[in-house]
């Protein structure tokens, strides 16, 4: 763990926004693109990038768990209440069209929609704090089955150890996806069995089939993205002007998170938000500090003041529109008045879907994953199901391909 002086948390603070600002607009970088593509089309661009993402930070952050230089884990109280708050999430931000991160950069890109996004993000935020206290006793209190906790620490050897174990099954479990999908349909004929015997036969035998397509297909892809960085003989202003990979932003992500679980810890995105939306209305006057949820729970008891990490989410706004400035993507887009219900309803879900949870894309499906936090599974996984399901919806008249 690394102290730092007052001064050097805020350049800090704003470098790393900054940071991700420029990765998320330059790859276009959306969980919500990277989850509703790949059920409406089997479209894998953003989400080879988010995977990419979390392998990384997973070795990363296990790595810096066992020589102890990280500020705290994200393990908030695991149950229902995770997988609902999740779940409410995942609709509001396929509907929405951005999830937190890609509301940002889309934001500092010229978007108005995801303005309004914002906008209503905030509303949900204040309805959730005021609610907070009936909330904790019908909603909190009886959803939820255990403190938090994570795998790093419930088992019995160092963090690394776990993040080696579980980053090698996720890759087996990917490959096997992947290879299955090209086994011929025909386990074989078998002479003399029955065609229970011969699927029981062959099942081991497919498998480790699947497994190995599938990893030779992943090798071929790294190696198809590494030579591309090879033989890229565009000037350097012209490939930095261009749109990235989304493994790259991926990984990029992955190692500047890494620096900010250094000195602050999980990166997350909607709690500092929610301390936005105390703070404004403190500065008009009214006496958010007086708020449980605020006074409290977010500002910890101290006074309702812009803290490093709010910083850090303001920057990114920033960085996504020096990006976007730079490349000439910025301008101001309006959204279509048949569609405003879309950033209204889905920002305010996405508010107070994040607290129900708590957390949002980033803590729970980018940070908490990497984190192996109880929690974070549950509310990822309510996440999906709400992308899901809101994916099925708006495409119900086209149908989706999962």
């Amino acid at each position: 763990m690394v102290t730092l002086s007052p001064l050097a948390y805020v350049a800090l603070s704003v470098g790393v926004g900054l940071a991700f600002g420029v990765l998320l607009q330059k790859a276009r970088f959306c969980f919500v693109s990277a989850f509703r593509d790949f059920v409406a089309f089997k479209d894998t661009r953003v989400l080879k990038g988010v995977m990419a993402g979390v392998v990384v930070m997973t070795i990363f952050w296990s790595l810096q768990a066992t020589l102890g230089y990280f500020r705290g884990f994200w393990t908030p109280a695991w149950g229902l209440a995770s997988l609902f708050g999740g779940f409410v999430f995942g609709i509001g931000m396929t509907m929405a069209g951005g999830c937190a991160s890609g509301t940002l950069y889309r934001a500092g890109q010229g978007y108005v929609q995801f303005w309004i996004t914002l906008l209503f993000m905030g509303v949900g935020y204040v309805v959730f704090a005021y609610a907070f206290p009936t909330l904790r006793s019908v909603y909190f209190e009886p959803l939820r089955f255990g403190e938090g906790a994570t795998l790093y620490l419930a088992l019995p050897w160092p963090p690394a150890v776990t993040g080696a174990l579980v980053t090698a099954l996720g890759i087996l479990l990917y490959a096997f996806v992947r290879g299955r999908a090209s086994l011929p349909e025909d386990p074989g004929q078998g002479e003399a069995t029955t065609p229970g015997t011969r699927a029981q036969a062959t099942m081991p035998t497919r498998t480790l089939s699947a497994v190995a397509i599938g990893l030779r297909e992943i090798a071929a892809g790294t190696r198809g993205y590494l030579d591309g960085f090879r033989t890229d003989d565009r000037p350097v202003a012209a490939r930095l002007t261009d749109s990235w990979d989304a493994r790259t932003a991926g990984i990029g992500l992955a190692l500047v998170a890494s620096v900010w679980f250094w000195v602050y810890g999980a990166w997350a995105i909607t709690g500092s938000e929610a301390k936005w939306a105390g703070w404004l209305l403190a500065q008009a006057g009214v006496n958010t500090g007086g708020v449980e949820y605020w006074g409290s729970i977010l500002f910890r008891g101290g006074d309702v003041t812009v803290t490093v990490d709010m910083l850090m989410i303001l920057s990114v706004i920033v960085g996504s529109f020096i990006a976007a400035k730079l490349s000439g993507d910025f301008r101001l887009r309006w959204p279509k008045v048949q569609r405003l219900h879309n950033p209204v309803v889905g920002g305010l879900l996405m508010g107070v879907g994040s607290r129900l949870a708590p957390g949002c894309n980033i803590a729970n499906l980018f940070s908490g994953v990497a984190l192996l936090s109880l929690h974070s599974l549950l509310a990822g996984l309510g996440i999906i199901l709400g992308t899901y399901v809101m994916t099925h919806y708006l495409y119900r008249e086209v149908g989706c391909a999962i």
